[in-house]
C-alpha cells in the first residue's frame, strides 16, 4: 500500500531522513491488519508466556525474511508466482479462520499449537506474505537499499508492540479478531487481482477507507467483563511469577 505515497518521493525531492520517517510512519498505519493476524496467530498458544515468546521469535525469523526479500527484490519482483503464493497463503489463512470452531460469543477460534516453535513457521511466513506487495514497491521507487533496510527494521519493532497490543485488545472485543481476518482477506485477494491484472486492483484510498471501516466494527462490541478479567487476571498472575 505504499506505492501511491512513496511515489512522490522522486517528484518532490524529499530527502533520505523524511522518506524514512514516511515510510515508518505508513508502516505503522498500514500493518494493523498484519499486526492483528499475528497476534491471532499467537494466541493459538494458551499460555501468554508462551505468546511473547513466539512473537517475539517470529519476528526475528520474519526480520531475516524481510532482510532477505528486501536484497532480492529487483529479482523477485521478475517473478509473479512469488504474489501468487503470497496471495494464496493470506486468503488461506482467512478460510481457515472462518472455517474453525467458535467461541461463547460467537467468535471463531484460528489454529492452535502446543508449542512455541509449532507457531513460529506460521508468524514468520505471515509477516513475509504480508510483506512482498510494500517491500517490491518500496525497491522498485528507491534505489536506497540502506533506507528500506532501515525502514523495515523500525518497522518490525513497530509491529511487534503492535501485535502485543492487539493480544490484549482481542481478549476485550468480540468481533476485532474476525475485522483482523476480513482485512487479511482482503489484502490477500488486492494481491491476487494484481498478478493477473494490475490495474484492476482496487485503489488504496478504497482499501484504507474500507479496513477502517472493519476496524470501527471490531472495536464496536466488548467481551463480558468476567471474560476480560480473567485474561487480564492471566496476564498478572504470569507477571508475578516470573
Amino acid at each position: 500500500m505504499l506505492d501511491q505515497f512513496l511515489d512522490f518521493y522522486p517528484n518532490f525531492g524529499i530527502d533520505a531522513f523524511f522518506l524514512l520517517v514516511i515510510l515508518v510512519a505508513l508502516e505503522a498505519v498500514l500493518s494493523a491488519d498484519n499486526a492483528i493476524a499475528l497476534a491471532s496467530i499467537s494466541k493459538g498458544l494458551e499460555d501468554a508466556k508462551m505468546q511473547t515468546q513466539a512473537l517475539n521469535v517470529g519476528l526475528v525469523v520474519a526480520f531475516v525474511l524481510r532482510m532477505a526479500l528486501i536484497l532480492t527484490a529487483t529479482w523477485v519482483i521478475k517473478f509473479w508466482q512469488f504474489e501468487l503464493l503470497g496471495a494464496l497463503y493470506l486468503l488461506w489463512l482467512v478460510f481457515q479462520h472462518f472455517t474453525s470452531d467458535e467461541g461463547e460469543e460467537g467468535e471463531h477460534r484460528g489454529p492452535r499449537f502446543t508449542t512455541v516453535w509449532q507457531a513460529i513457521p506460521t508468524l514468520a511466513l505471515t509477516d513475509l506474505a504480508f510483506s512482498l506487495d510494500s517491500v517490491t514497491t518500496a525497491i522498485a521507487v528507491s534505489d536506497q537499499t540502506w533506507l528500506v533496510l532501515t525502514g523495515a527494521t523500525i518497522g518490525i519493532v513497530t509491529l511487534r508492540f503492535m501485535a502485543g497490543l492487539f493480544i490484549r485488545w482481542l481478549d476485550e472485543y468480540v468481533y476485532l479478531e474476525d475485522a483482523g481476518y476480513m482485512t487479511v482477506g482482503l489484502v490477500g485477494a488486492r494481491l491476487l487481482v494484481k498478478v493477473f491484472r494490475d490495474d484492476f486492483a482496487p485503489p488504496q484510498w478504497l482499501m484504507i477507507s474500507v479496513i477502517a471501516g472493519l476496524f470501527i466494527w471490531g472495536f464496536s462490541k466488548r467481551k463480558p467483563a468476567s471474560v476480560a478479567d480473567a485474561g487480564e487476571a492471566k496476564e498478572k498472575e504470569l507477571e508475578t511469577s516470573d
